[in-house]
């Protein structure tokens, strides 16, 4: 079973119109085809995130509604400690946390939308693969 590290990006995908393919990725984490991670760092912005109204206009869930779906998908991650800063210095400073959980739960993948600025670090990890959910899809292959 791939261990995987699930990017904010994909989360909130989950929840607007479109994103089937990161419905996919969430769908296989909750029925343990895959298995999500989570650090401190991850849980506050998924939490600060799915908090903005703003950005969920287009869903058809309530913030309520919201909650649910993160507090189903929390309860299938595995908890990982995080006890050493990498940085690996991606672009975005705010990205250094999803490596260093990455490294430290020892995921074979990062899946986000935000290939360009998490392909980029200075500090490479090779067993480590950043994908979209579709390609993530296609080298961890999940049945219906």
């Amino acid at each position: 079973m791939p261990i995987i590290v699930v990017d904010t990006n994909i989360l909130v995908a989950v929840l607007l119109p479109g994103g089937a393919s990161a419905r996919a990725v969430l769908r296989a984490c909750l029925t343990g085809r895959y298995q999500a991670v989570l650090g401190p760092a991850l849980l506050a912005e998924y939490e600060d995130v799915l908090a903005r109204d703003a950005l969920f206009e287009r869903s058809a869930l309530s913030a309520s509604e919201r909650g649910e779906v993160l507090d189903g998908f929390l309860n299938r991650c595995r908890w990982v400690e995080v006890f050493y800063a990498w940085r690996p210095n991606l672009p975005d400073e705010a990205d250094n946390h999803l490596i260093e959980l990455a490294v430290a739960a020892q995921a074979d993948v990062i899946v986000t939308r935000n290939l360009r600025d998490l392909s980029r670090g200075e500090l490479k990890f090779p067993g480590l693969q950043v994908l979209t959910p579709e390609q993530c899809l296609e080298v961890f292959p999940c049945p219906p």
